[in-house]
């Protein structure tokens, strides 16, 4: 179903392409302006923000004819988050979309990828940040690509857009994300797109396959009083495992024995495993104004009238989830132990998710808004099996409902933007809390900082807390206690020569897996809860230097753990520097940008990955780290086009064999990709 309607798509997105035009020449009906934003999206947009005073001048760039208001202008092709902030389609070139272009389509400092494009990534730093009360599904390794409700995005359009991403993969396959939107009136609009990604890999058996389509829609009429935003997501992403390479290969590979600069040369632990993650989900987000209401108030004449605005709505949001996790193995394999079955091993789990929330909302702009809500929440998780084993029966269901309260405050006081939110779990068998509070403000018109607390206490993922394999080590269920955090985050921003964001957090009950070692001759993962505190502090400096072409753009990120148990491992320094020249070049028909991307950490205890689980596990038996990984890339702008070329990681040859994504799974070695990006405006 997914391959037929990718077809579909791109025989029309083939249709829309011959009228590929520039934005500016195409006919405008009248669309609502943007609204203003603090926050970034990872989306390829640009933050419309009435406060910075770089805007007109961005601005300026992005378009030509501002004089003449029928001519639809750049940023008048809007992306709308779930939380309704406001951006715009950015076709330009600049070091951010160097960085973006790669298979989550999003910044990936402080992840560090396995070989294969789709497969997972060993996360080099972490935040605890937490405004969820819920537990998550599990599986995580698998959820870097999975598309939350969080990662969709909704548009309003004066004219059709189209975007086009293709990139390069390992071996066999493409990476290809296609994207349309029309508003079929200034109230209506829908988008269709599909992610579509296979790559065979370099070694054994690393086969990687994943789709994305999502829908989305939304609707206002024509007074404002009813709008509505909804989307369909389904998405199935699927990994061949082969284990990493055997203990006995590491030596070849870390001495760079030219029989095995073939990857494909290497024996692997198993070829006979893939996991699957599946998902969808249908989500309706949707209000109706009360009442609004406009009172002027008369003051004395020297003295400009004031305007008090009040506002009344409420909300609905209903979404539901269906995920599901598979292991399959065609033959039980001593590493990880004993197996209920020796042959054609199928662990399946599965969780089904409603959510309702109703909020009522008010709005005053001498108060500031108010928003409170109740919401309700029925989960069904687990197997279709209970498992009985010596004096232990694990039983096969984790389900009831949850009824939680909330509140969202939001205030402009004095040049201060004061923002707090709330969530408590009332009824139901996991408790919860969480509250957030963060105040904003623009020092001068260069300067800008936040701070922002955070407190949170959640249970453990449903994974941890129940679990069923056909590996007798991988059975259990626990009853934890709830992990808390508490974060305090400072952000201090002066133009694009620094941004500065500190924090620190407190972590209690931490929860983790971990190698059981008690058990020797297999790699058994159990989960632990940590009985000590954990304190991290993380401090990330970003940061730009141009001199007339050439910039050096840095960003550096220090990390301090103190834990007892050593359960939360991260290198203490990680940095990516890149140093490149740009230009306008052929009477500025194209703008080329060139240069090398430097990244590296410092070596420490690299999780390892389990595949029977898809998650990562602490380990502290070797270090890992310490070796640059060099880019050199070449991309250029040719109207709404935007084309990359990159020589990957061209320094493996020459800097030692020593790279590694996660213990027994090397990262990838030099590699040439390329691919684009273009937008056509009809």
């Amino acid at each position: 179903m997914q391959k037929l309607i990718f077809v579909l798509c791109f025989v029309f997105y083939a249709t829309v392409a011959f009228g590929q035009g520039n934005p500016e020449n195409s006919p405008f009906r009248k669309v609502s302006k943007p609204t203003t934003s603090e926050q970034t999206q990872d989306s390829t947009a640009t933050l419309i923000n009435s406060k910075n005073t770089s805007t007109k001048s961005l601005l300026g760039k992005l378009t030509k004819g501002d004089a003449d208001d029928k001519k639809a202008k750049i940023q008048e092709y809007l992306i709308i988050s779930h939380e309704s902030d406001t951006t715009f389609v950015d076709t330009t070139l600049s070091i951010q979309k160097e960085y973006k272009f790669n298979y989550l389509r999003k910044d990936n400092f402080g992840l560090m990828p396995f070989a294969n494009l789709g497969q997972s990534y060993n996360s080099l730093t972490y935040n605890f940040q937490n405004t969820t009360l819920l537990p998550q599904f599990g599986a995580r390794a698998r959820h870097f690509n999975y598309m939350e409700i969080e990662d969709v995005f909704y548009y309003k359009v004066p004219t059709p857009l189209t975007e086009l991403f293709y990139k390069t993969a390992f071996e066999q396959g493409q990476l290809a994300d296609s994207f349309f939107t029309i508003n079929t009136s200034p109230q209506f609009n829908f988008s269709i797109a599909y992610k579509g990604e296979r790559s065979l890999g370099q070694y054994q058996h690393i086969l990687t396959s994943t789709g994305n389509f999502r829908f989305t829609t939304n609707y206002t009429t024509k007074n404002k009083r009813y709008y509505m935003r909804g989307h369909i997501v389904m998405q199935d992403l699927l990994n061949e495992e082969n284990g990493g390479l055997q203990d006995d290969d590491i030596v070849n590979f870390e001495n760079g024995e030219p029989d095995f600069l073939d990857r494909a040369i290497f024996d692997p632990n198993f070829e006979d495993a893939e996991n699957t993650l599946r998902g969808k989900r249908f989500h309706l987000d949707h209000g109706y104004n009360l009442f609004n209401k406009v009172v002027k108030k008369a003051l004395p004449k020297t003295l400009n009238d004031s305007t008090s605005t009040y506002k009344l709505s409420i909300n609905h949001i209903i979404s539901f989830e269906d995920k599901s996790f598979q292991y399959d193995q065609t033959r039980q394999n001593a590493i990880f132990g004993d197996a209920f079955r020796s042959s054609n091993l199928r662990d399946r789990v599965t969780l089904e998710r409603l959510h309702n929330q109703l909020a009522l909302n008010y709005i005053n702009n001498e108060l500031g808004n108010f928003s409170v809500n109740i919401s309700g929440t029925h989960y069904n998780y687990g197997y279709n099996r209970i498992v009985v084993q010596q004096n232990n029966t694990i039983t096969n269901r984790l389900k009831g409902n949850i009824y939680a309260a909330g509140g969202k405050y939001r205030k402009f006081y004095k040049g201060f933007n004061i923002q707090g939110e709330a969530g408590v779990n009332l009824i139901g068998d996991f408790t919860g809390n969480y509250i957030i509070g963060q105040a904003s403000y623009n020092i001068t018109d260069d300067i800008f900082a936040k701070v922002k607390i955070n407190h949170s206490s959640k249970a453990p993922n449903f994974n941890m807390l129940l679990y069923q394999s056909n590996y007798q080590d991988y059975n259990w269920q626990n009853n934890f206690n709830n992990t808390e955090t508490q974060q305090v985050a400072f952000q201090l921003k002066y133009k694009q020569l620094v941004n500065l964001s500190v924090d620190y957090s407190t972590i209690s009950d931490y929860v983790y897996f971990k190698q059981d070692e008690t058990v020797t001759e297999s790699q058994s993962i159990r989960v632990f809860q940590n009985n000590n505190t954990i304190n991290y502090l993380r401090a990330k400096l970003e940061n730009e230097i141009s001199v007339g072409k050439f910039a050096l753009n840095n960003t550096v990120l220090y990390q301090n753990v103190q834990d007892d148990n050593n359960v939360l491992n991260v290198p203490q320094l990680t940095t990516r520097n890149t140093l490149y020249f740009s230009s306008e070049l052929f009477k500025k028909a194209m703008h080329l940008q060139t240069g090398v991307t430097l990244n590296y950490f410092t070596k420490y205890y690299m999780n390892g990955y389990n595949p029977v689980l898809a998650e990562f596990f602490v380990q502290n038996e070797r270090e890992f780290g310490e070796f640059p990984r060099l880019d050199f890339f070449i991309n250029a702008k040719i109207r709404q086009t935007r084309i990359f070329f990159k020589a990957e990681h061209f320094n493996s040859a020459f800097t030692g064999y020593n790279y590694y994504s996660a213990p027994n799974y090397p990262y990838r070695d030099f590699t040439i990709r390329f691919g684009l990006v273009w937008n056509f405006f009809l």
